[in-house]
């Protein structure tokens, strides 16, 4: 049974730092698709970045530059550290996975199993 727990979540100032973290377990880990989503009420869920088996990333063009995608295989874990926090980058974050991602694309059609959530809120 695939699960996928995120952690790391909280309140910052715009500018900081907050590095989340997904513990997943019941697959084999190495070989998935990564991805981070986001989502606010009433919008769609949004790809943010993603991690293929060899360790590719893809990063959606608002997070560029200031959010990094990383994992530990030996740890089952994933991660994103998101720098330079904007108030426009609050939202529930999901991680998810999946057996196949076209490379890591950031479509959510492509990612069959998804963890609960974990809220980010960055006030101005």
């Amino acid at each position: 049974q695939v699960q996928l727990v995120e952690s790391g979540g909280g309140s910052v100032q715009a500018g900081g730092s907050l590095r989340l973290s997904c513990a997943a377990s019941g697959f084999t880990y190495f070989r998935y698709c990564m991805a981070w989503f986001r989502q606010v009420p009433g919008k769609g869920r949004e790809g943010v970045a993603s991690i293929v088996s060899d360790g590719s990333t893809r990063y959606a063009d608002s997070v560029k530059g200031r959010f990094s995608i990383s994992k530990d295989n030996a740890k089952n874990t994933l991660y994103l550290q998101m720098n330079s926090l904007k108030p426009e980058d609050a939202a529930m974050y999901y991680c998810a996975a999946s057996a196949y991602c076209s490379g890591g694309d950031l479509r959510r059609r492509w990612y069959s199993y998804w963890g609960q959530g974990t809220q980010v809120t960055v006030s101005s």
